[in-house]
């Protein structure tokens, strides 16, 4: 139960109100330290629960610190409009019975609006780093009195190019009193030198291995010739596969019109995803799935994240993506909460190198699967632990037989007892055409 925790009484109000039970692991875990006022770096899955992990401990700090409004008290960074926006609710739906304010800022929205409401200098603000930088160079947002940030979803910020945002955003907090860093994987160098550098003696809790992510989730591939085969592998699978929801990851924002036409052709109702896509559509989109409206959304990366849609148990990997990290977070869109889902990865003979090494990174086999009437020809390379087995065994036949026609073979009687002989007889017996001519003969030397 959540009273276990050192939670103020309105926030324990709330968490009843909403029907939160028992907290998950990441809630367990993390909530403790960071109500201590701990810097912590945690690892855990999405869908596990780790936005209520550092939203609870930061309303219950401002709580109990009240203070007159005069500035931002706390920021929370993501990286994708979608986020934000979640994360929004669940701020808000966490602190209804308190006077804490919150206000949201991303790109996709009218500027002025948002400085207007960085006026009203929110308790909580939330927002993406490069439109926070925009205010920031706009003189809108002081920053100098934040006392917790929180960097969520960090391993993606950098991976989409915020590194510099973010840094400098951290510097703008100076006065902070708390860092708190999630991200659903350990992430690469970028990301070890981001924790050196913004977190002071930190707790790390790692909640999950990599190779433990999505144990409700089937993951399978199916082998491909090419885009339009692809195409048709698609549609059996929205055709006949069971399911509530389901999205379709493509690489690119082409690629994802192309196939949302496909399948608005062949008469499946379906919305699209993707970076240029306007504010106004992209929760239209969103709402529309949600509400069951449409049960298919086909979109790009930007929707890996954030994207939290009850009843999304299907995901099709159009496109293999391009790092361990991402496909992590794709197949994490289905398969959330103990849920079961399925994940299905379409693979051509260009994708079938990156899919193991994806492999390798999850230290999982996926299943493979054959749809009847529409299995191409790839089943994948050939087999070279087999192939190179057989190529020794030929190999040794091949040097018994060698070994064998030497022993079988009578040295050749040497034609001169003279080294220099020997050489001569030897080039030129060697001056032979493929088609058996006779070896040249060595013109004698012109008399001087």
């Amino acid at each position: 139960m959540f009273d276990q925790f050192a939670l103020h009484e309105r926030l324990l109000k709330a968490v009843a109100e909403l029907k939160f039970a028992e907290p998950t692991p990441v809630q367990v875990a993390a909530i403790p330290p960071a109500l201590e006022g701990r810097d912590l770096r945690v690892t855990a899955q999405t869908g596990s629960g780790k936005t209520a992990a550092f939203v609870l401990p930061m309303l219950n700090r401002l709580i109990r610190d009240a203070q007159p409004r005069v500035d931002v008290r706390a920021l929370i960074l993501l990286p994708t409009r979608e986020l934000a926006q979640q994360t929004l609710k669940e701020v808000e739906r966490f602190s209804q019975f308190t006077f804490i304010k919150s206000a949201i800022v991303t790109g996709g929205e009218d500027f002025k609006v948002q400085a207007a409401l960085l006026r009203k200098v929110p308790d909580i603000l939330i927002g993406t780093p490069g439109r926070l930088i925009e205010h920031l160079n706009a003189g809108n947002l002081i920053l100098r009195d934040v006392e917790i940030l929180v960097l969520d979803e960090a391993d993606r910020m950098l991976d989409m190019g915020f590194a510099e945002d973010v840094q400098r955003l951290v510097g703008e907090c100076d006065k902070r009193q708390q860092t708190l860093l999630f991200s659903a994987t350990s992430g690469g160098a970028a990301l070890r030198d981001m924790t050196a550098k913004v977190l002071d003696d930190p707790l790390h809790l790692q909640l999950n291995r990599v190779s433990e992510l999505n144990e409700g989730t089937r993951q399978q591939i199916i082998t491909a010739e090419d885009s339009d085969h692809k195409e048709r592998l698609v549609h059996w699978l929205l055709a006949n596969e069971t399911y509530q929801k389901a999205v379709i990851f493509t690489n690119t924002r082409a690629q994802a019109d192309r196939l949302y036409g496909r399948l608005v052709a062949e008469g499946v109702k379906v919305y699209v995803l993707h970076g240029e896509k306007d504010q106004k559509d992209r929760k239209q989109a969103i709402q529309r799935v949600k509400e069951g409206g449409v049960k298919v959304l086909v979109a790009t990366d930007v929707a890996a994240r954030g994207l939290d849609i009850e009843g999304l148990d299907l995901v099709i990997n159009f496109d293999m993506p391009r790092s361990g990290d991402e496909y992590v977070h794709r197949i994490g869109r289905t398969g959330r909460a103990g849920a079961e889902g399925l994940a299905i990865s379409l693979i051509c003979h260009n994708d079938w190198n990156l899919m193991s090494s994806i492999e390798r990174y999850l230290k999982q086999r996926f299943e493979h699967r054959v749809i009847k009437g529409l299995k191409g020809s790839y089943m994948g390379p050939k087999n070279l632990k087999a192939s190179g087995k057989a190529a020794g065994t030929k190999k040794k036949k091949d040097d018994k037989k060698k070994v064998g026609e030497k022993k079988a073979k009578k040295p050749a009687k040497p034609t001169s007892k003279r080294p220099g002989n020997a050489k001569r007889e030897a080039a030129a017996s060697s001056v032979v055409s493929g088609d058996g001519l006779a070896p040249l003969k060595r013109k004698k030397p012109a008399a001087s």
